[in-house]
């Protein structure tokens, strides 16, 4: 019997400490992990993906919700687990602060950088490490 659906939890550490991130990435080295659902309709529907560690940033809110439009309206089924990842990695590398889940850390984000890497550091190391 086929399961109505399936969550799978996803470690992606591997990819947080690769050359992916650089040295200086407020998130480098920081243990991130995901939750994958795959709905029944699956690949014809984009995977719910969200974060269950907590993380500053612009894009991924309180409750792990990732804004990234692949996930929603710019879903196609030749997408893969590993694109949707390596997607979120850039949206990590490069948020979008135009398009902000939490507009006060995409504030933070536009009118200081500085600032906002701290906080970031701080959140990977208390939450992440």
């Amino acid at each position: 019997e086929t399961p109505q659906s399936l969550t799978l939890y996803w470690q992606i550490l591997t990819i947080f400490q690769s050359p992916f991130f650089q040295n200086d990435s407020p998130y480098h080295g920081g243990l991130f992990f995901l939750s994958v659902h795959f709905p029944t309709d699956y690949p014809f529907k984009p995977p719910k993906v969200a974060f269950t560690t907590k993380i500053y940033h612009p894009n991924i809110n309180s409750n792990g919700s990732i804004c990234l439009d692949i996930l929603r309206t710019q879903w196609s089924p030749a997408l893969t687990v590993s694109k949707v990842l390596l997607s979120i990695c850039s949206l990590l590398c490069d948020p979008n602060p135009d398009d902000p889940l939490v507009p006060d850390i995409a504030h933070t984000y536009k009118s200081d950088r500085q600032k906002y890497n701290k906080l970031a550091r701080e959140w990977t190391n208390k939450y992440a490490m």
